[in-house]
């Protein structure tokens, strides 16, 4: 269901102004992150993003995941030959790095090499912090190099004549006392027996050195390299922990590099599916995950919870797709995703109207599926306590309006998602019994319900619709259905200068909410928590006992707790 723009309030800064802002902050600090763009410049994550993609179609930025970089940001341009490289398989290099670039938490040591394909990882590592990077890549040092956070570190020795890394490292005792938690390399050639190989003899002699030092070791092979044998070797394939590949891999290759020990990610343009080793004792199941929108902090770490627990568990193989928040892509992707022979599928979807249609085609092939928040007919619903949960921010939020505002407050604003369904709107009603339970009663015509879209941008400008409709009201409370809708309120405050005159309460309790949480003087009083970190670890446990035949309840239900900046460090430590 599309719906309307809300155009920008006339006293607002033009959308050139805005992002002529966003360029100097780019420029002047370097790894920015879009949550932290959006509270210097007052204005939603969604609204940023879609700037950060037009100054991209510009060429004055480059989008990575997280935020942006500026375009042609280094002072000494890569050489040609680099450049050459770099462009070969462009768009597989693209896909490679960006899942592998998942495996990096903050904090974590790792190797890079000076291929062309590891140097794709460095764009997809801008909100990572604190990163300690060896390498012998010159343009992979420079570029990880501006956030300051970071410890790179080059390897010294004689620099290649194509100006792309370095050879010959001088201080060979210096690489024997080091040790990272990734060695993350490509190569020129692989085959299952003969493992990774390489066509310079002395970049495969250094790659050689750094793996002892890793706790694992990733390929990042694209699919033109399978099959070749080149003259140096790398590593054997026993010592490989994960290849990343590309969709132009026939599927040949699946099946032998299952009879090994390496896991194997193939990186499409729509779907990411990764096979885990066979094992001997138990079978292995294909699960496919259709994944709410990769673009919201809550979905992406109920997506890497479920990579985590898939490869924890050693039998399942993921296949991993994106429904961008859309109701005819999330059916297109329930229909690719029961086409590839999977064993069980994973839903998180918005519309609730397409789950019968979901439904229809999943009984049609006989396969079980489960409905993550948003409940389908004939599926296992895991998620929210919806009603709990509301109920749970309510209450805060009344506490705080009797202690704060001597218990009177003028409107409550509920930012709803009609798309999702009537259960998930048992979280508006838990809200208004949760704080009615602490003020009494509040008169219908204080309450004012509008739509949140689901989305920062589109929360900020119903909410500014509505400030600008009560100049005089002091005393709102909101209470957004989830945290996207919350930091929309929070930034339409923020851009009509009346903050003080908010107070929020969110759902989800995601990295976003969190950061704004503990922002010192911040509105955003708290949210309840539904620890999307943790749904993987139960959402395969229950997909096994499924496939297994298993007798389950209807409903799994996760546990909540109301997050606040008292509380927030003992549930999430910093």
């Amino acid at each position: 269901m599309k719906r309307p723009a809300v155009p920008p309030p006339p006293d607002s800064p033009t959308t050139f102004e805005r992002r002529e802002r966003l360029l100097a902050l780019v420029r002047s600090q370097p790894g920015i992150r879009v949550i932290d763009l959006a509270r210097q410049l007052n204005v939603s994550s969604g609204t940023i993003r879609n700037d950060l993609d037009a100054l991209q179609t510009e060429h004055k930025v480059t989008r990575v995941r997280g935020g942006a970089i500026l375009s042609n940001t280094s002072t000494v341009a890569p050489s040609s030959a680099f450049v050459e490289r770099v462009r070969v398989n462009e768009k597989s290099k693209q896909r490679i790095a960006r899942w592998a670039a998942e495996l990096i938490r903050d904090g974590d040591s790792i190797f890079f090499d000076a291929s062309s394909t590891v140097y794709y990882i460095a764009q997809y590592l801008d909100d990572r912090r604190h990163l300690t990077i060896i390498t012998n890549g010159i343009e992979i040092a420079r570029k990880l190099a501006q956030n300051p956070s970071h410890t790179v570190i080059l390897l010294g020795g004689i620099v290649r004549a194509d100006g792309i890394g370095i050879q010959r490292p001088l201080a060979d005792s210096v690489l024997e006392t080091l040790q990272v938690k990734y060695a993350i390399v490509s190569c020129t050639g692989f085959t299952p027996e003969t493992g990774l190989t390489e066509d310079d003899i002395d970049q495969a002699q250094l790659k050689r050195q750094m793996l002892p030092r890793a706790n694992a070791v990733v390929a990042l092979v694209d699919s033109s390299k399978f099959g070749k044998r080149d003259l140096a070797p790398i590593a054997r394939t026993e010592q490989l922990a994960h290849i990343y590949t590309d969709s132009d891999l026939t599927s040949d290759w699946v099946k032998p590099l299952q009879q090994t020990n390496v896991s194997l990610t193939i990186c499409g343009q729509e779907t990411v599916s990764t096979f885990r080793p066979a094992q001997q004792e138990t079978r292995n199941y294909t699960i496919g995950f259709a994944n709410l929108s990769e673009e919201i902090p809550f979905a992406h770490d109920v997506r890497r919870g479920l990579e985590d627990a898939a490869h924890a568990a050693g039998n399942i193989d993921l296949i991993v797709a994106d429904n961008q928040l859309d109701a005819k892509i999330g059916l297109e992707v329930a229909q690719r995703l029961l086409a590839q022979d999977i064993d069980l599928l994973i839903e998180f979807q918005i519309e609730a109207g397409i789950g019968d249609v979901i439904m229809a085609h999943a009984r049609g092939k006989n396969i079980p599926v489960i409905a993550i928040d948003i409940p389908m007919v004939g599926a296992t619903f895991f998620g929210a306590d919806n009603y709990r949960a509301g109920q749970l921010a309510g209450q805060a939020l009344g506490e705080w309006v009797r202690e704060h505002w001597h218990g009177q407050i003028d409107r409550l604003i509920i930012l709803a998602e009609a798309r999702a369904g009537a259960l998930v709107a048992s979280r508006d009603r838990g809200c208004v019994d949760g704080l009615e339970n602490v003020l009494g009663a509040l008169p219908a015509e204080k309450i004012i319900t509008r739509d949140s879209g689901n989305t920062s941008e589109f929360s900020q400008q119903q909410m500014i619709a509505v400030l600008d409709r009560l100049p005089k009201l002091r005393r709102i409370a909101v209470f957004g259905q989830n945290d996207d809708a919350a930091l929309g309120a929070i930034a339409a405050a923020r851009a009509r200068k009346r903050e003080s005159d908010i107070i929020v309460v969110g759902q989800g309790a995601d990295r976003l909410a969190r950061d704004e949480i503990r922002r010192a003087r911040s509105r955003w009083i708290g949210s309840t928590a539904y620890t999307p970190e943790k749904y993987g670890a139960a959402l395969i446990q229950l997909a096994q006992q499924i496939i297994r035949g298993e007798s389950l309840p209807p409903a799994v239900y996760v546990e909540h707790v109301f997050i606040t900046r008292e509380n927030i460090d003992a549930y999430y430590p910093e």
